[in-house]
C-alpha cells in the first residue's frame, strides 16, 4: 500500500458534496405528476487531504507530488461509479481542478503536501 493511502483514508470524511440546484429546479427533482426529472443536475465534490513525504526539489519530492496528483485522477475516475451506485442514471465529469502546495515545515508540522480541489460532474437523477 502506498504511503499516501494513510494519510488519504482519514481525509476522506473531509469531502464534501454539493448539488447545485435552481430554486426551479429544487422543486421538481425526483418525480413530478408521475414524470421523472430529465434536466440534468449539478455534483460538485471538493476534498482536501495531506500526504506525508519530501517538498523539496528533489526526486523524492516529485515522487510526493505525483502521489498526490495521481490520487486525485483515482478520485474522479470512480466519482461516477459512486454517483451512479447512489442516486444518478447517467454521470459525465465536467472538471477536476486541484492545487498540491507545499506543507511550512515546523515542529509541529510533519514534512509534505496538502492537496485542495474540486470535481464537477453532470448528472440525470435516478
Amino acid at each position: 500500500m502506498p504511503p499516501f493511502r494513510s494519510a488519504v483514508v482519514p481525509a476522506m470524511a473531509l469531502f464534501s458534496t454539493l448539488f447545485s440546484l435552481t430554486p426551479a429546479m429544487a422543486q421538481t427533482v425526483g418525480q413530478v405528476s408521475g414524470q421523472r426529472q430529465e434536466a440534468p443536475v449539478r455534483v460538485q465534490t471538493t476534498f482536501n487531504f495531506f500526504v506525508p513525504g519530501p517538498s523539496g526539489d528533489g526526486a523524492e519530492a516529485q515522487k510526493s507530488r505525483d502521489t498526490a496528483r495521481r490520487a486525485i485522477y483515482e478520485m474522479a475516475a470512480r466519482e461516477c461509479d459512486l454517483l451512479r451506485e447512489v442516486l444518478a442514471k447517467d454521470c459525465r465529469m465536467e472538471s477536476v481542478q486541484s492545487n498540491v502546495g507545499r506543507q511550512p515545515y515546523g515542529q509541529q508540522q510533519p514534512e509534505g503536501y496538502t492537496v485542495n480541489g474540486s470535481m464537477s460532474f453532470q448528472i440525470t437523477v435516478k
